[in-house]
């Protein structure tokens, strides 16, 4: 079984909708029961609430329903549960690593590390702009996250 848990700062744009679409391509791929998904927020302004409504509007336009999905925030054992953390951009990555014991964790990433067609570094925030922020997040999201199930499935032989 791998781990991948999604990491933005109030876990209600970026990181859930990561979720949701990784999600979606797991199970495409038949690979539900060899890979589990979670998201999580750097801070804890959003815990129990279910994803931004701009976020689960473009994300349904693309077949992904996100509604299931609550806010919770991260905590320093999912460094332990998960093989994969996953930060949008450079801020919940230093907050991460705070989190993990004030140092490097092995298994923590820049989502956009595993992006192919995109040369950005950060998934940006969204939550303060218009629906077209959405819909590029989305893009990112998806290449990242091919991009991660080719790694997960080189590195872990599924």
């Amino acid at each position: 079984m791998v781990n991948v848990l999604f990491v933005c700062m109030g876990n209600i744009c970026r990181s859930p909708t990561a979720e949701g679409y990784f999600r979606y391509i797991i199970k495409e791929a038949g690979l539900t029961e060899q890979i589990k998904t979670d998201s999580a927020g750097t801070h804890a302004y959003h815990i129990g609430s279910p994803p931004d409504d701009r976020a689960q509007a473009a994300a349904s336009k693309r077949g992904i329903d996100l509604s299931s999905l609550r806010g919770r925030k991260v905590e320093n054992r999912d460094f332990d549960s998960f093989d994969y953390v996953l930060a949008m951009d450079s801020s919940n990555h230093s907050d991460l690593e705070y989190v993990a014991g004030g140092g490097g964790a092995d298994n923590l990433f820049m989502f956009l590390e595993f992006a192919e067609n995109y040369s950005e570094d950060e998934v940006p925030d969204p939550y303060y702009g218009g629906d077209q922020g959405f819909e590029h997040v989305l893009d990112l999201i998806e290449d990242a996250s091919k991009g991660l199930l080719k790694d997960i499935r080189e590195k872990h032989g599924i």
